[in-house]
């Protein structure tokens, strides 16, 4: 049968799906859960405390109250948040040696680098997150204000680390296989590897983006409610200053990574263009499925991925086509990576549109933005940059199938092939779903005490201070 035939493009996907493991569905269906709720938080850790910082920076500087009462509410909510974190994130570590052994047992020793430097990066954020939340009024002002800096330094390198081993699994090196084996790691090129810069800025960028976007939404909506005091304002204007700087520069990363998508991994770039065959003066195609090897119902924008990829309508794109049939993806795996693109693009440039909506405004008026329009779009901007980041994710990690590391090993390969997955994946729903309720539920009762003026005491628990030239008590 002709390999081009539709016929035989779906006949071959099939016979890939019933020889997969019959605990690849499960694994995926968990990682894909599990990852997707942890990424939501991974912007709070670490771009949310650094707004701790801008905020009790300015109260220290210019003697503010209201930006010191800021920071001080929003260390507690930091607090709640990096606990949250610290409990998905186990739950996912233990997952990459149940769910997939064949990675951590082939690969461990280059693989699991960058996991060991996160954990040092963990343990230090957690150590001055506890002493800057222990030591509001326990320390002197500049003191506590320093003990703050290594929280959101760890949480960068954390998260570096984290991406580290991501952009190892895209473009792998610093290894050596002789016999199937790992017999040499370079320790410095696992973690350095060809996606790490990159892909390491755009997801900080996009912390910064959704920590922002997120914490000026709920000002947003409460000066939509009429709370128009000097509190809101500056709980408002900080995180979305922030957040509409960081735009820019995160399109421009972007599509610095899409080139290098192009270059490095033609087989994630023609599925992101939806591109059945190779050729030359390729149109950028809106939306639209892969069906029988043809896109369809998307509009194509003509020549545009041609140009955007190398600047000419004439530069060539390897299609879906240039793949081996044994390791080409399914039609479904393509559309999905298609439109999550198509998402994280759409979302991403009406954030762009916000944040230029904000510059213009405050030009003009040198004042904070009160047109309603305004506040509303704000409001739900924060939601529109989670699935930006979702999207993002699912782009990245559904584009590398059926790779786990590409070139090295298939998905199929590296999944466990024992017992059954579905109640495990089952108690990792529920372990979430508590954790993030009970998140949720201790969130709304601290906005209820703030609301009321119910925060007094300056650290959610712990003893008292010791009042001014009291003499302490000692056994």
């Amino acid at each position: 049968m002709d390999p081009s035939n539709p016929t035989y493009s779906a006949v071959s996907q099939m016979l890939a799906i019933a020889s997969e493991p019959s605990q690849m569905l499960p694994a995926r269906e968990q990682m894909a859960f599990t990852l997707g709720f942890h990424i939501i938080l991974v912007p709070f850790g670490v771009a949310f405390t650094f707004l701790m910082l801008v905020a009790n920076f300015r109260g220290l500087r210019r003697n503010d109250r209201q930006a010191m009462l800021l920071a001080q509410r929003w260390s507690k909510v930091a607090a709640v948040l990096f606990a949250v974190g610290a409990v998905t994130g186990t739950v996912l570590s233990f997952e990459l040696g149940i769910l997939w052994p064949g990675l951590m047992g082939k690969y461990g020793s280059a693989f699991g680098f960058p996991f060991a430097i996160e954990g040092l990066f963990f343990f230090l954020e957690a150590i001055f997150m506890a002493v800057y939340i222990y030591g509001w009024n326990r320390l002197s002002p500049w003191a506590h204000f320093w003990t703050g800096v290594p929280v959101t330094l760890a949480s960068v390198g954390g998260a570096g680390a984290v991406i580290a081993a991501n952009g190892w699994m895209n473009q792998p090196g610093g290894i050596v296989v002789h016999g199937g084996r790992v017999v040499d790691v370079s320790p410095v090129k696992v973690f350095f590897n060809g996606a790490f810069w990159l892909e390491f800025l755009h997801m900080l960028l996009a912390a910064y983006i959704v920590a922002g976007f997120t914490v000026a939404g709920v000002y947003a909506a409460g000066m939509l409610k009429g709370r128009r005091d000097r509190y809101h304002r500056l709980g408002f204007l900080i995180p979305l200053t922030v957040a509409s700087i960081t735009m820019p520069l995160q399109f421009i990363v972007g599509d610095t990574i899409a080139r290098q998508v192009f270059d490095e991994e033609p087989a994630k770039f023609a599925a992101i263009e939806i591109l059945p065959k190779t050729g030359d003066h390729v149109p950028e195609t809106l939306g639209g499925v892969l069906i029988d090897g043809k896109a369809r119902y998307g509009i194509q924008l003509p020549d545009i991925a041609s140009v955007l990829a190398g600047f000419t309508p004439s530069t060539r794109i390897k299609g879906i086509d240039a793949i081996p049939s044994a390791v080409r993806p399914a039609d479904a795996v393509v559309s999905v990576v298609h439109l999550a693109f198509d998402v994280m693009v759409g979302t991403a440039s009406a954030l762009l549109l916000l944040a230029v909506w904000f510059g213009l405004l405050w030009w003009r008026r040198r004042d904070m933005p009160t047109n309603r329009w305004f506040l509303r779009a704000c409001a739900v901007a924060g939601l529109v940059s989670i699935v930006s980041l979702e999207s993002g994710w699912v782009t990245t990690e559904v584009g590398r199938q059926p790779w786990t590391v590409v070139g090295l090993l298939l998905t199929r390969d590296a999944v466990t092939t024992t017992g059954n997955l579905w109640p495990f994946f089952g108690a990792a729903v529920a372990i979430y779903l508590a954790v993030g309720v009970t998140a949720v539920l201790v969130l709304r009762s601290m906005r209820r005490r703030w609301a009321k003026g119910d925060d007094a005491d300056d650290v959610p628990y712990g003893p008292e201070p010791t009042p001014p030239n009291q003499p302490v008590a000692r056994s």
